[in-house]
């Protein structure tokens, strides 16, 4: 072998470990491009053509999870009840209510005395299930002070409310009841009325 045929052998023996590279290269780049080819073409339909691609069953399970708090809704049901003490009729206007948590509702309930004299009664609430009564937020609410019914009125009571958008998601039903009851102390001082004026010492001067 000429000293030429030995150098054109030796160059060929180092090239071949560079072309292997070289097409090794060429083929993961070519493998890569062919991966993003549906991402970048997911996009330009969308995104470019307004082109809206179905989405396969785990899409659709992310998008239901990335969906808004808003999007929720809750029943709100509504109980009233009396203590066998006061004689009042005590009842909500209206029994349920489909409500979003984060946003502010209202409701009224109905009270009336039914005798022939005033009375001071108490309401006391109660949130079921007792685990979501900390998401349960009234911001106004007749059971926040005492209420006077005078003989045979009747009031309307309203309630306002919000719903936590934190409310754990396995609760789907809130229930809001109240039970009023007879404040002795304070319808005691009430039928007693204003107090009677001290009759003068029969020293004072006239």
């Amino acid at each position: 072998m000429s000293e030429r045929d030995a150098q054109t052998a030796e160059a060929r023996r180092q090239a071949g470990p560079k072309m292997t590279r070289t097409m090794v290269l060429v083929a993961l780049g070519a493998f890569g491009f062919t991966f993003a080819l549906v991402p970048m073409y997911r996009i330009a339909c969308e995104k470019v053509f307004g082109i809206r691609l179905e989405r396969g069953a785990g899409d659709a399970q992310a998008a239901g999870q990335a969906a808004p708090a808003a999007a929720r809704l809750v029943t709100v049901q509504f109980d009233g009840s009396v203590n066998s003490k006061l004689p009042w009729d005590f009842k909500p206007h209206q029994l349920s209510m489909k409500v979003r948590p984060g946003e502010q509702y209202e409701t009224t309930y109905y009270a009336r005395n039914t005798t022939d004299r005033a009375i001071v009664g108490s309401a006391s609430p109660s949130v079921a299930p007792a685990r979501a009564s900390g998401y349960f937020n009234k911001t106004e609410c007749f059971c926040f002070t005492a209420q006077t019914l005078q003989a045979g009125e009747s009031r309307e009571m309203p309630v306002r409310f919000i719903v936590d958008p934190n409310l754990p998601a396995d609760v789907h039903t809130i229930t809001l009841s109240y039970t009023f009851f007879k404040n002795d102390v304070l319808t005691a001082r009430l039928q007693q009325g204003p107090v009677a004026k001290t009759a003068p010492s029969p020293l004072a001067a006239p």
